[in-house]
């Protein structure tokens, strides 16, 4: 993205509901899904590329810059969560085992879950693709991400 900064939110029919994005410094810094507009609809390149994703296309969103102000250990899970590829379901414990400096054991597997939990980008960090762990996303977002992706 470029130097864009700012609030936009555009309604997806795939949803039900608005996508809204918060932009600094062409990072995307949050991702939300009101059922109300918080702000006047905008234009952010992209909410173009989330609603192609939305329609059906196989769409690879790796590359949108992201700005995460999350605590380290909670950016590592996310990181590794973000490699995902489309159409792929993994466990908590799978994504413990695929980050640095964690096991799959009870203080791994709940760091991962605090992760997903505040995770502030859904969809550009596919957390619905962690199909047995929480989402930054309203559970029914999730479940329509993952029929798109075939998960479920």
């Amino acid at each position: 993205m470029d130097g864009t900064t700012g609030v936009f939110a555009r309604e997806f029919d795939a949803l039900g509901r608005l996508v809204q994005v918060g932009v600094a410094s062409g990072s995307v810094i949050s991702v939300s899904f009101p059922i109300e507009p918080e702000v006047d609809e905008g234009e952010a390149a992209v909410l173009d590329r989330i609603g192609a994703y939305l329609e059906g296309e196989e769409t690879d969103l790796s590359d949108v810059a992201v700005a995460l102000t999350v605590p380290t250990d909670q950016r590592a899970v996310l990181e590794t969560v973000r490699a995902i590829p489309y159409g792929q379901a993994v466990g908590v414990d799978q994504v413990a085992r695929m980050t640095a400096g964690l096991e799959d054991d009870e203080e791994g597997l709940a760091s991962v879950e605090r992760a997903l939990s505040a995770n502030p980008v859904p969809i550009l960090i596919p957390d619905h693709r962690v199909v047995d762990g929480p989402s930054g996303a309203p559970r029914e977002v999730v479940s329509t991400l993952q029929s798109r992706e075939g998960l479920v």
